[in-house]
C-alpha cells in the first residue's frame, strides 16, 4: 500500500514538473515591420524582439553561416529588417528578412525562450563578435 501511494506521489510531482516545464501559450504576435516582433504569453510575458537579434538567432539550419572555430558567426546585421512573417501551421511562422533570409522558422516556444533570454543572449553575441574581432555594423563597400 505504501508503494502504491509513494510511486502515485512521484508520478503526480513529474506530471506536475513536465506541465510547468511547458512555456506559457501565446495569446499575440504582432509583427512590426522592418525593426520588431512582439509576441505576448498566457503567463503576462511580453517580449519585444528585434529584428538584428531574431536574425541572428534564427533557428535555420544555414550553410551560408559562417564558422569560425566551430562556433557559428553571423556578423553585420546591425541594420536587418524584417520584410514579412508566413504562418506554418499552428506552432509559429516563417520570418522573411530583408537581406533575403527565409530558411527559419520560429515556433511559438522558441519566441518564449528567445524573449526570457533576451540580455543574456544578446551580451552572448556580442562577446562572440568581439573575441572574433567582428562587428554588428555591415561591411562598407569598397
Amino acid at each position: 500500500m505504501m508503494r502504491a501511494m509513494s510511486s502515485s506521489l512521484l508520478l503526480s510531482a513529474v506530471r506536475r514538473a513536465h506541465a510547468s516545464a511547458q512555456p506559457p501559450r501565446l495569446t499575440r504576435f504582432a509583427l512590426h515591420p522592418p525593426k520588431a516582433v512582439e509576441v505576448e504569453f498566457s503567463d503576462g510575458s511580453n517580449f519585444n524582439l528585434p529584428a538584428e537579434f531574431l536574425r541572428v538567432y534564427s533557428p535555420a539550419v544555414d550553410s551560408k553561416i559562417r564558422t569560425i572555430g566551430g562556433e557559428k558567426v553571423i556578423s553585420g546585421r546591425r541594420h536587418v529588417g524584417i520584410m514579412s512573417a508566413e504562418p506554418v501551421g499552428n506552432y509559429g511562422v516563417r520570418i522573411i528578412f530583408d537581406d533575403l533570409h527565409k530558411t527559419g522558422i520560429y515556433t511559438w516556444n522558441y519566441f518564449y525562450h528567445l524573449g526570457a533570454n533576451k540580455f543574456t543572449l544578446m551580451r552572448s553575441y556580442i562577446k562572440l563578435l568581439k573575441k572574433h574581432s567582428l562587428s554588428r555594423d555591415p561591411q562598407r563597400r569598397k
